[in-house]
């Protein structure tokens, strides 16, 4: 019996035992195709010697001091190069240990930000239904998916959230450009009803991950969004765990749209599986206040950029830079997106594929025209991530509540950067297969 408290205690799990690029090899000698790197984790593949070396140079030199004692040439680096590929006046950067710890972060910051602005009165975050932030009970709180914060909403802050930009499943019944955003004027409204002396930040995954895979709003939602955060004072914060370091085919996701946020989180593409890492990336705006106030951020972590998952980190954005990954994903993404929309996109059960870079979201339905979803109990999404599991395909599935919060199903593939084609035709063969199967067992 192993002693292990996992999620699922019906489940057998496999047993991993090694993992060469975008591929992994359980114990039985099977081997398996992860088109979720992990949970859009292992950006550039696992294996990699420039990484391995760069982390066993660094532990046999010092692997670990208090951040609040000692910094390190590792940690120095590594900020320097997040502030190189980050937007126009990001300034400084916070370390933590994972997406969590990240947005939790930002929240802090964004709180003690105005503070020191002389702003006290300002503690509310803002945040968007149908979005995923993290586990912890802060994140828990900023997050919009009902199924996992319900359990502990006792334990949960009541902060205000308003509806997702979605066009494929407006939530306003509308459609685009004749909308006119009223899902970004909504921000304004709330602000106004919550009192704008009271709103400290506005928090939103730029394109959304796993709650509702790949859903990214037009440009021009993203500019109004900034346009009335400045009117009001109120801090841009933006969930890059999942899209940053080139997930989207841009450093950042927020390049798509040609905006520039106050706070950006960071975390799973920072180090790429290889270490435990997190960080808020701070823009000039948000260190001012800090430099002309107290001078001290009331925030820290035990192993907050240690000099061993520094270096680890700092060895991973090099590779991601001197492989030109980031522009890879742009273009490979397409080509995987189309191939996808060839193969899938005449099933009766499948809704909508879309995607950026390798960010890509299936959504499944049970009627294409009125957009209907299957019902939740059938859990359609995890049928066909077992199958896909069986024959040597890894995506992410139990993706639910895309519809409404609690229907809806959809499929998330994140692969590694490094993806080839010949990997792609292998991952749309079996799923298309799946896919199928699906057919023939729920319609």
């Amino acid at each position: 019996m192993s002693n292990v408290f996992y999620a699922n205690l019906d489940k057998k799990y496999k047993s991993v035992e090694r993992a060469e690029g975008s591929w992994v090899y359980d114990t039985d000698g099977k081997k398996y195709l992860d088109c979720a790197a992990g949970i859009a984790v292992t950006n550039i593949g696992q294996g990699i010697k420039e990484v391995i070396d760069a982390m066993y140079e660094q532990a046999s030199n010092v692997s670990y001091v208090y951040g609040g004692t000692f910094t390190s040439e590792a940690k120095e680096r590594l900020s320097q190069q997040i502030i190189e590929l980050s937007p126009e006046g990001m300034d400084k950067v916070f370390f933590c240990s994972g997406g969590s710890e990240a947005v939790e972060s930002m929240g802090k910051i964004a709180r003690q930000y105005q503070v020191e602005a002389g702003r006290p009165g300002k503690y509310k975050i803002i945040s968007r239904w149908q979005s995923y932030h993290g586990n912890t009970i802060a994140t828990l709180t900023y997050g919009g998916r009902p199924s996992w914060r319900e359990t502990y909403d006792n334990y949960l802050m009541k902060m205000p959230h308003i509806a997702q930009c979605n066009c494929y499943r407006c939530p306003y019944g509308l459609s685009y450009p004749e909308c006119g955003l009223p899902c970004a004027e909504e921000l304004e409204r709330i602000i106004k009803y919550e009192g704008p002396d009271t709103v400290a930040a506005f928090l939103i995954e730029p394109i959304v991950g796993t709650t509702s895979c790949a859903t990214m709003p037009p440009v021009e939602y993203m500019k109004r969004i900034r346009e009335i955060c400045d009117k009001y004072n109120v801090l841009f914060c933006v969930d890059e765990v999942i899209t940053g370091f080139g997930r989207t085919g841009k450093n950042f996701a927020m390049d798509h749209f040609g905006v520039v946020p106050d706070l950006i989180s960071v975390a799973k593409g920072l180090g790429g599986g290889y270490v435990p890492i997190g960080a808020v990336i701070a823009h000039k705006k948000v260190v001012d206040a800090f430099e002309k106030g107290s001078r001290n951020l009331i925030h820290s972590f035990t192993f907050a950029g240690n000099p061993l998952v520094c270096a680890g980190a700092s060895a991973v954005l090099s590779y991601t830079v001197n492989n030109n990954l980031v522009e890879r994903a742009a273009k490979e993404g397409e080509v995987f997106l189309g191939k996808l929309k060839d193969a899938l996109g005449d099933s009766p059960v499948i809704g909508d594929i879309r995607g950026v870079g390798m960010l890509i979201g299936v959504e499944l339905v049970k009627d294409r025209e009125k957009k209907e979803p299957f019902d939740p109990g059938k859990n359609v999404s995890g049928f066909i991530a077992g199958y896909c599991f069986d024959h040597g395909l890894l995506i992410s599935s139990g993706v639910t509540g895309t519809a409404d919060g609690i229907s809806g199903e959809a499929l998330q593939i994140s692969p590694p950067l490094i993806l080839d084609e010949d990997e792609m035709d292998f991952a749309v063969d079996i799923l298309k297969t799946a896919v199928l199967e699906a057919e023939r067992r729920f319609l």
